[in-house]
């Protein structure tokens, strides 16, 4: 099966498709950063949303963030961000992958043990998605939030980031390979 989900990405991975997801992914990224995250933010400035914390959460951080969001804070988290962020993770999940299988087949690494790279957008992806379906039980279940459901959604935020983190040191390698050999004319 891994063999056959490698030979899939592969053949997705050429350039007019990679170069189109990464316009949507990334369409999709500004729409979230310039309009659906300010619009949550609106009703508590001084706080961050669960999902743009790296590092992780507490019970009494998201607490003091739902309380200060408010009743429409809170449905505007509900109803309004976290259905872009459910477009969002399968975009970056597949776009992203595509983009570490092209620069890696143009640096002929593909086949290599560095193929894994190209797993981490969809882990991260996969993350986002237990992260966003965790902040949407909370949200209907506020105020009986459990330390359990907080913990379960933090340690979703912590593997989303971490892989996130991964996987854009990793590109900025593979490019900056890329490049020297598009330089040395040997890629």
């Amino acid at each position: 099966m891994f063999k056959k989900l490698k030979q899939f990405i592969a053949s997705q991975a050429t350039g007019k498709k990679v170069l189109l997801l990464f316009v949507i992914t990334n369409c999709i990224y500004a729409y979230m950063l310039l309009v659906s995250i300010p619009k949550t933010m609106e009703f508590t400035p001084d706080f961050k949303l669960l999902d743009m914390m790296p590092f992780g959460y507490d019970l009494d951080g998201v607490n003091a963030l739902f309380k200060a969001l408010g009743t429409n804070g809170r449905a505007v988290y509900l109803y309004h961000q976290l259905p872009i962020d459910f477009i969002y993770p399968l975009s970056f999940g597949v776009g992203y992958c595509l983009v570490m299988a092209y620069f890696l087949n143009r640096i002929n690494k593909y086949s290599s043990v560095f193929f894994i790279l190209c797993l981490l957008p969809l882990l991260a992806g996969l993350a986002d998605y237990c992260e966003n379906i965790n902040i949407i039980y909370m949200l209907n279940n506020y105020p009986s939030i459990s330390q359990n459901s907080v913990s379960i959604g933090a340690s979703f935020t912590l593997v989303k980031s971490m892989a996130t983190s991964v996987y854009f040191i990793s590109l900025i390698v593979v490019l900056a390979i890329f490049g020297f050999k598009k330089w040395r004319g040997t890629a």
